[in-house]
């Protein structure tokens, strides 16, 4: 085969590749649209919300990405649209608990610490959301971050038999935005692999700790468990 023949072929396979990955991102999108909302305002009421962790400080500075989402809950809760906030991220150590910092920030709103659950074990996307489900019987909640990554927590739920809507949270823009961006497209493929070939599971599978809510009439988009 002729050096341009390799070339031609080889272009081909990447042109081909990306696609079917913008594809994929494009249709991640898609179907979490009709169930992510872009004001506190605007999101129906449920029992729970979701808050998925990270971390606070980046390179010594305040991380824009998690003070939008503790932003976001306070407001949440405040306007009564939220009864319960569930705090989800990784305690890698001592020094770096995501669910700890969260809890820390809202109490000092003024949100009751009697209103604040913590879960330590959401070491990623699939585990908070399906532990949400699995660990602390919530089934109809929801997800607070920003909207790249509400579309692939959306993903996780449905595929979960999980009821979950989604507020978006501002994101940075310019070349930190731009990072992240890309960063999730590659998160949406392994989400893929991991519930259709791999089956994952969360990390930490239990005990059981349910939530104790009142229940609520349902608004705005939700699918019967």
């Amino acid at each position: 085969m002729k050096l341009t023949d390799i070339i031609r072929y080889s272009a081909v396979g990447c042109i081909l590749l990306i696609s079917f990955i913008l594809l994929i991102d494009r249709w991640f999108s898609d179907q979490a649209s009709s169930r992510i909302f872009e004001s506190t305002q605007a999101t129906p009421t449920r029992s729970i919300g979701l808050v998925l962790g990270t971390s606070k400080y980046i390179a010594r500075s305040l991380n824009p990405y998690y003070q939008f989402r503790i932003d976001a809950a306070k407001q949440l809760y405040k306007e009564g649209k939220v009864d319960i906030l569930l705090l989800s991220g990784d305690n890698a150590h001592r020094s770096y608990n995501e669910p700890w910092t969260m809890k820390r920030d809202l109490l000092k709103s003024g949100i009751p610490e009697q209103d604040i659950v913590l879960d330590y074990a959401g070491f990623r996307t699939l585990d908070s959301v399906v532990r949400a489900k699995s660990v602390f019987d919530a089934n109809h909640f929801v997800i607070i971050t920003q909207r790249f990554h509400c579309e692939r927590a959306l993903f996780i739920a449905d595929r979960n038999q999980i009821d979950a809507i989604c507020l978006a949270v501002p994101e940075p823009k310019g070349w930190a935005g731009l990072k992240i961006r890309t960063r999730e497209v590659l998160a949406r493929i392994k989400a893929l692999i991991d519930v259709y070939i791999l089956d994952m599971k969360p990390k930490f599978a239990g005990p059981k700790e349910p939530i104790e809510t009142e229940p609520l009439e349902l608004e705005g988009p939700h699918r019967p468990s």
